[in-house]
């Protein structure tokens, strides 16, 4: 019996391989819900990386939508219970200054015409009226349409100079968004829309009074065409005459929004280093700053570009519904 018990003694096991068993068995009954928590873990940290990502990249989300909100229009104010939008008393100082820039010019005409001399300022403008007289309206209207149009070419296209040349006066926040500094109303498709309209409106008015009402229409379809193509051929005429100043519309106003669009990223971009690298960003502040005045010296040579293209457009359209055989 003693060594039966003997025997039974020494087949029980150690007591730390009942430690390491019971840990074993909790490690494995465990095990799963260790793995959960620390699968829980790391996605809480990736969660915690993504949403400082996207905090950093929607910073630069109203740093630009700030910087862009001039540009589109937006009201100012009320007049006898009526909107102002900024691009309105752009246009109004527009008209102001083209008022002062027109009676300055006749004055000193009339000072020449009486043996005086004229101005540095005059002469550049009256170098611009005669430009526009002799090389624009005069080659394509002829001498009697030159004397009666000019007036309305000339005033298209100052109009148009002067508003593209305010859009790049800089100026404080506060005014460039409640007033007409640094407002560019031709980058808006409302404003070259009614531009061209009334380019339209003079087309249609201005060919009718010259041809007739019923040969102006008639006129659409070219002579010698056959009789079966000539309702195909009218309707592409009539479409021909909307796409005109549909282009006009939207070459002006893309031109200038694009233009300001670059100018204001670029100057833009400067702020946003600002306050992701902090006084590192003087660093690259430089190319900023050169790309924005590369952009701006283009911006002032566009302005007077895309005048001379829609004036000249608009001189040529009028000369086709004035003078179909041409």
């Amino acid at each position: 019996m003693s060594s039966l018990g003997g025997t039974h003694k020494a087949l029980k096991p150690p007591p730390g391989g009942q430690v390491s068993r019971l840990v074993l068995l909790c490690l494995v009954l465990f095990s799963p819900f260790l793995a959960a928590g620390r699968l829980t873990a790391k996605s809480l940290v990736q969660e915690q990386v993504q949403e400082q990502e996207q905090a950093n990249t929607v910073e630069a989300a109203p740093l630009f939508k700030k910087a862009f909100k001039h540009i589109e229009p937006h009201q100012i104010g009320e007049l006898f219970g009526l909107p102002v939008y900024n691009s309105q008393v752009a246009q109004l100082v527009a008209l102001f200054l083209m008022l002062l820039i027109f009676l300055n010019l006749r004055a000193a005409l009339a000072k020449e015409a009486a043996g005086g001399s004229m101005g540095r300022f005059s002469r550049i403008f009256s170098g611009f009226v005669l430009f526009i007289r002799d090389e624009m309206v005069h080659p394509v209207l002829g001498d009697e349409d030159t004397k009666r149009f000019l007036p309305y070419f000339l005033f298209v296209f100052f109009f148009i100079v002067i508003q593209n040349l305010l859009g790049l006066i800089p100026g404080p926040p506060g005014i460039v968004e409640y007033g007409f500094v640094g407002v560019t109303a031709t980058s808006s498709i409302f404003v070259t829309g009614a531009l061209a309209l009334t380019t339209f409106a003079f087309m249609l008015g201005s060919g009718m009074k010259a041809q007739g009402v019923v040969a102006f229409w008639k006129n659409l379809v070219p002579p010698g065409v056959p009789p079966w193509l000539v309702p195909l051929m009218f309707l592409v005429e009539i479409i021909g005459l909307l796409v005109k100043p549909f282009a006009l519309m939207i070459r002006l106003f893309a031109n200038m929004l694009a233009g300001h669009l670059v100018l204001i990223s670029f100057i833009t971009l400067i702020v946003l280093f600002g306050k992701m690298m902090g006084n590192m960003a003087w660093f690259v502040a430089p190319a900023p700053i050169g790309l924005a005045v590369f952009i701006m010296i283009i911006e002032g040579f566009i302005a007077l570009l895309q005048a001379y293209i829609f004036t000249y457009l608009s001189i040529l359209f009028v000369g086709m519904c004035r003078h179909p055989e041409h």
